[in-house]
């Protein structure tokens, strides 16, 4: 396509939907250096081609004004001030290298801090993962059910905890194997029972010792039978069967049958009298007692003494040797006990006889049954405070799990503490650098003064001052009548952002006169008025750049931008080459099947005619003349130009009429199939972004001529006179068109 080179001015209309914001983003990502994101994309930039890759070596200074501005820099999504607008002044240039100087520091301190920044990060990391690890280590050894501190343990009680430890380090013990091994046990053992405590006493063996000695010292004194005397076993015999006589009343021997001796009896009463009856009677008492202290004894083994298995295991090994000293004095006390009752047999057996004692009192440990039930009591009382005991072996177990891993505890957290030192470090060095240059760029120049001047601007362009940008150390906090803005209407916004734009152009960051300015649609939603001071604006603010680009579907902007590119010097000249400002529009034509934006020089009619209807008409009036079909890429915007101006005309033919085209056209008294075939023309066509599909018949647009002559017709039929005065009014620019 022959296109001629943009100017240092160039105009460029289009409607939406064109391509214009596309283009906007393209200029956009020249001023950011940003590789554009989708397409191929080659520039001429100073006789230079440009391809994407190359959009961040091209140091090209752009101003882009466009709906991404006002998004990331007035009214970001995010919250957040307008960012100030510094103007540098002429007696600052000393500061400003000091600035530069200062500035390339902080890039190094910063860059510093970054490296500090990771560095710390990772420490954090370390330090955090071992106490998240050795958290849930000593969670998994000491967590139960029920309430336990430990079920819910984390890296801050680790943490916590180990720092308390180092802090009493000195007063710890670690354990041993064996002990480590116990209170594992322990802790993972069950409720007990209490045991009974033995009620038992062992005798007193020096009072038997006494009491056996005082017995072999006594004898019985009587007319004593020899032969019995003598024989133990045959006196026993003897005893026996002298009571069976004496109980019966016989005189005749119960054993031989034979008539006893006259006699017999009474001298065998005379050998077992009463003393001996006593004596024998008190020996057997005192074998009596020592039977019963014997059986107690037995008893105290089998049946008192509770078995090991039932005391808590801590217990056992104390139980055990308690256990063990008490069946050695059982022991000692049988044995004492046998002696004494062997002794007092034989005593029984020669109550006429004095024997000297040989029995002696075992050496033992009086106080065992003490000692045991010493231990029992502990199980008991253990029993009873089963939950605070448990817990006790928990914290005990924690602090050897804490103390094994202290030493790589300290070394983290010593590392940690050392980067979060080092961080501090060079935030302090930034924060110094970056308040010696906020300092200096103060003294070179307040964004106060810009802020004021957006502040006249706007009362200026709203009439009041209501809105008004109050300065703050980031920038600026725009306010209603003295109170933080919560919700602005959309003529409010266009006109902040536009004015925020226009005055950032004299930012010290930016030379106008060797830049480039691009404003896409920056009277959006503005009423006539606001239009009008809003193009004074840009046409002030703009004049001197050293290349301008304004987009715009708006076509009142449109004129006033046009008449004042008209009016530029040189303008006239007839070589385009030599005029400062080019006029271009974008048009969306169909290639390959699909959507696409071209940009053309401008229509000429659009130079020629002072309103946009005018235009359309011409341009519908043009294409109904034609007496072959255009190619698809020539006439793909027709439905769309039809539609405008039939909704055009129609709105000010039937402003009573609600509803869409199709009710407004049903309105109209004109032929119902030619109706139909304009309303099928512009319904099928005008909105489509993509051709090609079924339904969409791109052979109908060879009907074009047809159906825009309905279109005329049916305009003609409503109102004669403005058809008639528009045909005029076309013919004669069309004459004029021809002959420039």
């Amino acid at each position: 396509m022959d296109l001629i080179e943009f100017g240092r001015y160039n105009l460029i209309y289009g409607w939406n939907g064109t391509g214009k914001t596309t283009l906007s983003r393209l200029f956009r990502n020249l001023e950011y250096r940003q590789i554009p994101e989708q397409g191929e994309v080659v520039l001429q930039v100073d006789g230079n081609s440009a391809h994407n890759s190359d959009f961040t070596d091209i140091g090209i200074p752009i101003r882009v004004f466009n709906r991404d501005f006002i998004a990331e820099n007035v009214f970001p999504v995010e919250g957040g001030d307008i960012p100030p607008v510094f103007v540098l002044g002429a007696t600052s240039v000393e500061k400003q290298k000091k600035v530069e100087i200062l500035s390339d520091q902080l890039a190094t301190a910063r860059l510093n801090l970054d490296s500090a920044r990771i560095a710390n990060e990772r420490a954090d990391r370390e330090f955090d993962q071992f106490c998240v690890d050795r958290a849930k280590f000593v969670k998994e050894k000491l967590r139960s059910s029920g309430q336990n501190k430990y079920n819910n343990y984390n890296k801050t009680n680790y943490s916590v905890d180990a720092q308390k430890f180092i802090e009493n380090f000195d007063a710890f013990r670690a354990l041993t194997t064996q002990e480590h091994q116990r209170l594992m046990t322990l802790l993972h053992s069950a409720p007990m029972s209490k045991v009974s405590a033995i009620s038992y006493s062992l005798p007193d063996f020096h009072s038997i010792t006494a009491t056996v000695s005082e017995i072999l010292k006594g004898t019985v004194v009587s007319s004593a039978v020899e032969e019995l005397k003598d024989d133990p076993a045959l006196s026993s015999w003897v005893q026996q069967g002298l009571r069976l006589h004496v109980d019966r009343d016989v005189e005749n021997c119960q054993f031989c049958e034979q008539q006893l001796p006259r006699n017999r009896l009474q001298k065998l009463e005379a050998h077992f009298n009463t003393a001996f009856e006593r004596f024998i009677e008190r020996i057997d008492q005192e074998i009596g007692v020592l039977e019963e202290h014997r059986t107690d004894s037995k008893k105290i083994l089998e049946q008192q003494t509770p078995r090991t298995a039932f005391l808590f295991v801590d217990f056992q090994d104390e139980f055990k040797s308690a256990k063990a000293d008490l069946i050695k004095a059982i022991g000692l006390a049988e044995g004492f006990l046998s002696d004494a009752l062997q002794i007092l047999e034989n005593k029984r057996q020669h109550p006429f006889e004095q024997v000297r004692s040989s029995l002696k009192a075992p050496s033992m440990d009086i106080h065992v049954i003490e000692k045991i039930n010493l231990v029992i009591e502990k199980h008991n009382s253990a029993c009873d405070d089963f939950e605070t005991r448990a817990q006790k072996v928990r914290d005990r177990l924690a602090c050897d799990m804490i103390a094994s891993e202290l030493e790589q505890f300290e070394s983290l957290r010593d590392a940690k503490n050392d980067r979060a030192c080092d961080l501090r470090a060079y935030q302090t060095e930034i924060q110094r650098l970056s308040s010696e240059i906020s300092k200096l760029e103060q003294e070179i120049v307040e964004h106060r003064r810009p802020a004021e001047e957006l502040n006249i601007d706007l009362r200026a362009y709203l009439g009041h001052s209501e809105l008004c940008l109050e300065v703050k150390e980031t920038g600026y906090e725009l306010t209603r009548s003295g109170q933080a803005v919560e919700s602005l209407s959309e003529g409010e916004t266009t006109a902040i952002a536009l004015l925020y734009f226009l005055k950032s152009l004299q930012d010290k960051s930016f030379e106008i006169a060797k830049g480039v300015v691009l404003l896409d649609d920056p009277v959006s939603s503005l009423d006539a008025n606001a239009l009008f001071l809003a193009f004074g604006f840009i046409r002030e603010r703009t004049k001197d750049a050293g290349q301008l680009f304004i987009l715009t579907h708006n076509f009142s902007l449109f004129r006033q931008v046009r008449n004042w590119f008209r009016h530029l010097k040189n303008q006239g000249k007839k070589d385009i080459q030599q005029r400062p400002a080019r006029f271009f529009m974008v048009n969306s034509v169909a290639r390959d099947g699909a959507r696409s934006s071209v940009i053309e020089r401008l229509d000429p009619l659009l130079e020629q005619f002072e309103s946009e209807y005018q235009f359309l008409f011409s341009r519908v009036y043009r294409a109904s003349t034609l007496s072959e079909p255009q190619i698809l890429e020539h006439s793909y915007f027709l439905p769309n130009i039809a539609r405008r101006l039939l909704e055009s005309f129609l709105a000010f033919r039937q402003p009573d009429t609600a509803g869409d085209l199709w009710y407004k056209l049903n309105a109209v008294s004109f032929d119902e199939s030619r109706k139909l075939r304009i309303l099928r023309f512009l319904h099928t066509h005008s909105h489509s972004d993509a051709v090609g599909d079924p339904e969409h018949d791109l052979t109908l647009l060879a009907e074009s001529p047809t159906v825009l002559t309905d279109l005329l017709d049916l305009i003609e039929s409503l109102d004669p006179d403005h058809c008639r005065a528009m045909l005029g009014l076309v013919s004669s620019k069309e004459v004029t068109e021809k002959v420039a």
